[in-house]
């Protein structure tokens, strides 16, 4: 790579919604073992 080439960084847009991807996996994770503990003692 050369020093004059631009820097590949995504656009903002996309590394906020990166950011909220990240954020929200390990609580949709969690929802997803409450739910499946809801239904097996129903």
């Amino acid at each position: 790579m050369l020093w004059s080439d631009p820097e590949n960084k995504p656009p903002k847009e996309l590394r906020d919604a990166q950011d909220m991807m990240r954020r929200a996996g390990p609580l949709l994770a969690l929802a997803m073992v409450v739910a499946m503990f809801v239904l097996g003692t129903r």
